[in-house]
């Protein structure tokens, strides 16, 4: 059974999946601080739906505002792209066991990772706000680099060290999500692919499915 709530950390969610089978993530922008069985991992940004284990037991999580998790983390999120890594690879041995025992102690280990994140978040790129919110909207990348003032180098550059990726990627991972959310409130799929920025509903189903891995039928079932 999954659940989430909205963070006191600006922009994130904290989560808890009790797994009993493999499950599918999407693309969606998002770093993850992870916690299962004593270990301390970190997912980072995905291109591809990524497709789990379905290893049986409870997990906690912390997603963080897109394109926030690298500065908390200290490693550029390209580096991490569409992987899922120990925590103890990037930082220090000694704190990560202090932060595991933390959380292993805790009645709720979401809320521990919640705290942990609090204690040691530091400011983010301030446009990054702007340009999720830009290309969220549909945007285009022209536009949203002219509205924050920047070249399409400097754009790119600032959206790998954030996002992982360039941000015609993250448009598209932002779009495909603007989509799923249309269709599920019960849009039918031609207006749905109108409105989410799509040419018609096969570039819908087509784009879907190469991030998903999946048809959107499928995802929406």
């Amino acid at each position: 059974m999954y659940s989430e709530r909205a963070s006191r950390l600006a922009g994130a969610v904290v989560w808890e999946n009790t797994v009993a089978g493999a499950g599918r993530v999407l693309p969606d922008g998002c770093m993850d601080l992870l916690w299962h069985e004593g270990r301390l991992l970190v997912a980072g940004p995905d291109t591809r739906a990524y497709v789990t284990e379905g290893v049986p037991g409870v997990w906690a999580g912390l997603r963080f505002y897109p394109g926030t998790a690298p500065a908390f983390l200290g490693v550029p999120a390209h580096e991490l792209l569409d992987q899922r890594v120990e925590l103890i690879d990037l930082w220090p041995a000694s704190v990560v066991r202090r932060l595991s025992a933390r959380v292993d102690r805790a009645d709720d280990p979401a809320a521990a990772l919640e705290e942990i994140a609090i204690e040691r978040a530091r400011p983010p790129d301030p446009l990054l706000p702007r340009l999720v919110e830009a290309l969220g909207e549909g945007r285009s990348v022209s536009a949203t680099a002219h509205e924050l003032g920047l070249g399409a180098r400097q754009l790119h550059r600032r959206s790998l060290a954030s996002f992982g990726y360039g941000p015609k990627t993250l448009a598209r991972v932002l779009r495909m999500q603007r989509a799923l959310s249309l269709a599920r409130a019960g849009v039918p799929l031609a207006e749905t692919a109108v409105r989410a920025g799509y040419a018609d509903q096969p570039h819908l189903s087509r784009d879907v499915r190469e991030l998903a891995g999946v048809p959107l039928t499928g995802l929406l079932r």
